[in-house]
């Protein structure tokens, strides 16, 4: 059975129930004929559903006999992402790729909460039709991602033959191939290796689904993380700087793993909550450059690959951030 289609312009929706107690979602949904359940529980939890006036999220709440139960009724997003004038900062670009310094802040691909404003929309009102569709249209062109709030270096297919060569390559990363990515990273303290390898499952975290979690080899997927520490700042040490270089690119690969080592990334709130009141600890002139960056420190530095066309080693470097940077600065002279 197949969803019936849904209305295209906003309208309200309000169901007096008369019956036994029912499911706000299942109510809502049999008495709107022209949407699906799963249309109907997304909006519910978007906030666009009350009881009896009151807001309700819960798509399980009861409606109890004589109450009304209300829904706001947007139209429906469109299904293909549309283009938007955002500035890019273009490092690269040519017939086959492009490659974007992108700013933290800024969402790679529309999905649940960001369905405008991203880099695709972005990319699509500078490419045109000449972005790659293999990676689907919510995200044509996308061969690896870098979370929202993290700075630096992505490379994007600007065809199918290009996306292809570079899927390949981030398969492999740089294990046999040409891929290098390093990243720069502030953390709390000094691990106790200056260098070393961090080699752990990761999955999703069963307690938080909005976070990944280190989980035995054999229940997750496999993650490698090698990193170095370039400097320390503080007497005992309170921070450091470190690169890391990925041999696999699961997701918040590098902050689940310096969390698990003990050091999680400055500005961390979902890895390193715990760390808060460490903030508390740094001198003035640091906990306001830590307010500042608003983020984790995390930086996508260094991008090389094999351009997919030419062959030719291609390797790009990217300035910190004015805001990293300061925050480096001002550790330096605590």
């Amino acid at each position: 059975m197949t969803d019936a289609p849904e209305p295209t312009v906003p309208f309200l929706l309000e169901v007096l129930s008369e019956g036994a107690p029912e499911r706000l979602d299942k109510l809502l949904a049999r008495h709107g004929t022209d949407l699906s359940r799963t249309r109907v529980k997304a909006l519910i939890e978007a906030g666009h559903a009350r009881i009896d006036g009151r807001t309700e999220t819960d798509a399980g709440a009861t409606v109890r006999p004589g109450q009304t139960a209300s829904l706001d009724v947007p139209p429906p997003e469109p299904a293909e992402p549309q283009g938007e004038a955002i500035a890019l900062h273009v490092v690269h670009e040519d017939a086959d790729v492009i490659v974007i310094d992108k700013p933290a802040g800024l969402v790679v691909h529309p999905a649940g909460g960001h369905e405008t404003g991203t880099l695709v929309n972005a990319l699509i009102a500078h490419c045109g039709e000449s972005l790659s569709g293999i990676g689907g249209v919510r995200r044509p062109g996308i061969v690896h991602r870098l979370d929202k709030d993290t700075s630096g270096l992505m490379v994007v297919a600007k065809n199918d033959r290009a996306h292809q060569n570079l899927a390949a390559q981030f398969a492999d990363h740089g294990r046999t191939g040409p891929l290098e990515r390093a990243y720069q990273a502030v953390v709390w303290g000094a691990p106790t290796r200056p260098q070393g390898t961090i080699e752990t499952g990761i999955d999703r975290s069963t307690k938080n689904r909005e976070k990944m979690a280190v989980v035995a080899a054999d229940r997750g997927r496999i993650a490698i993380t090698h990193y170095a520490t370039l400097e320390t700042f503080g007497v005992p040490p309170i921070a450091n700087l470190v690169e890391c270089r990925l041999e696999t690119g699961r997701t918040h690969q590098i902050r689940v793993h310096m969390a698990h080592l003990g050091h999680p990334l400055l500005g961390d709130d979902v890895y390193g909550a715990g760390y808060r009141t460490k903030a508390s600890l740094l001198p003035p002139e640091a906990r306001e450059a830590l307010a500042a960056l608003g983020r984790q420190a995390l930086h996508a530095r260094l991008l090389g690959f094999e351009h997919p066309a030419t062959g030719d080693h291609l390797v790009f470097e990217s300035q910190l951030p004015p805001e990293m940077a300061l925050l480096i600065a001002s550790l330096k002279r605590s």
